[in-house]
């Protein structure tokens, strides 16, 4: 099913133009209502009157989230705070919280990307709703909230935590479709199989689930665990939540709805455009956004795009899933690795649980990294022999995809912290 058919399957020329109209628009709009932007552009000798369609965005200054801690909390909106509706923010565990203002406009047009998104899922008024993103400052509760009513789907407003209660409203009150972290979803599946409650008496048919990075092999464990559809949605507070992008029934990529969100990808390095289909940061410039309109802003996300007609009919750009982000990404002894890396090897194998949590550390001026990992059950022994080959057997496993040596501690079921929220599956103990 497609929500806004005129506008997802538009012809790409079409769709082009309206992009450059937009743009042209949009840097009008900052360039007189926000005062930072108008400096980077004087600095940069632009006026609006050089953007004069789509092709011109690379002469535009890049902004990030530095830029938004440092115009903290309302530097960058383009509007007075008496037409500011609606305040959410990130939850500023490292540092200033990023804000992010919305008029009513902006929450109608967010409210219009979830629909589209809930529709490519196959949802419609007969389903049922269970919102299990937390509910406040963080975008993902309210965001999916607003856009299942607006379809007309019943929202049980849940937020995260209280999986006992979870379970039993999911059941009681036929919940047809969970929105929630992928990693919530694992443990909810764990706690339906704890309750006793057969799985055939619930209702569940469809997950949504982002806000966290996640891979195909967690999403095939997560359909098999609950009996469901597992479709990724993507988006990022500073954008506006979720509904940035969605995956259609192809799941061959998430669509991005571009007509408000114009995506790039560049070189992280040069900050240079890559070619289609390319792997680099991707970047995003607001083409609607009214209370705080954010020009290029780089999301640190390592991706692709590809600009081929969906087999859905959806001409709307595809994006690859998110290879992890270049803040994320971890440098040891001089090797690449991202913590997507390691969990796809964890559930590329049967003897393990999709929960982890990996250690890095400096010893004797040399990087190290220790990952404890959960057997399920059925793997789990106190016979030596058993657990060595096991160990031997992930070792050998991740020593060929990262190309260095991880210390391997598997440990028993469910000894490893859940998270109901967004997982915390890496520390970093070196001062770098």
């Amino acid at each position: 099913m497609i929500w806004n058919e005129s506008i997802e399957c538009m012809d790409r020329e079409g769709l082009r133009k309206i992009q450059s109209i937009r743009l042209k628009k949009m840097v009008e709009y900052v360039y007189h209502n926000t005062p930072f932007y108008r400096k980077k552009m004087q600095e940069l000798g632009l006026t609006p009157d050089d953007i004069n369609g789509i092709e011109d965005i690379t002469k535009l200054p890049f902004t990030t989230k530095t830029d938004l801690r440092d115009n903290y909390p309302f530097g960058l909106c383009a509007v007075p705070m008496s037409q500011i509706v609606r305040i959410h923010g990130s939850s500023g565990t490292t540092g200033k919280p990023t804000v992010v203002g919305y008029t009513r406009k902006d929450l109608s047009l967010w409210t219009e990307c979830l629909s589209r998104c809930f529709t490519a899922y196959g949802a419609d008024n007969k389903d049922i709703f269970q919102i299990a993103y937390g509910y406040g400052l963080f975008t993902g509760g309210l965001g999916a909230h607003y856009g299942a009513e607006n379809i007309g789907a019943s929202v049980i407003p849940m937020s995260s935590g209280n999986t006992d209660k979870q379970i039993q409203l999911m059941h009681d009150f036929g919940t047809t479709v969970l929105c929630c972290t992928p990693s919530y979803a694992l443990f909810i599946a764990d706690a339906i199989k704890d309750s006793g409650i057969p799985r055939e008496d619930f209702k569940l048919k469809a997950g949504v689930f982002g806000a966290e990075p996640w891979t195909e092999s967690m999403r095939k464990e997560i359909e098999e665990k609950l009996a469901i559809k597992a479709y990724d949605i993507y988006g990022l507070s500073e954008i506006s939540g979720p509904g940035v992008g969605f995956e259609c029934d192809h799941q061959n990529g998430t669509h991005l709805n571009e007509d408000h969100f114009f995506p790039e990808i560049v070189d992280p390095h040069t900050l240079q455009p890559v070619e289609p289909g390319q792997q680099g940061e991707l970047v995003f410039t607001h083409l609607t956004k009214e209370g705080m309109p954010l020009l290029r802003y780089r999301t640190k996300d390592l991706t692709a795009l590809h600009y081929e007609k969906c087999d859905c009919g959806r001409t709307l750009v595809r994006m690859d899933r998110i290879l992890g982000r270049s803040d994320d990404m971890l440098i040891i002894r001089g090797v690449n690795v991202f913590p997507t890396q390691i969990e796809s090897v964890i559930l590329e194998l049967p003897e393990f649980e999709p929960h982890y949590l990996l250690t890095v550390d400096r010893v004797n001026n040399t990087d190290r990294m220790e990952l404890k990992v959960e057997a399920r059950p059925e793997f789990y022994s106190d016979e030596i022999n058993k657990m060595l080959a096991l160990k031997k057997k992930i070792t050998s496993r991740l020593q060929s995809v990262l190309g260095l040596g991880v210390d391997v501690k598997i440990v028993e079921p469910r000894s490893i912290e859940r998270s109901v929220g967004k997982a915390k599956r890496v520390i970093d103990n070196r001062k770098l």
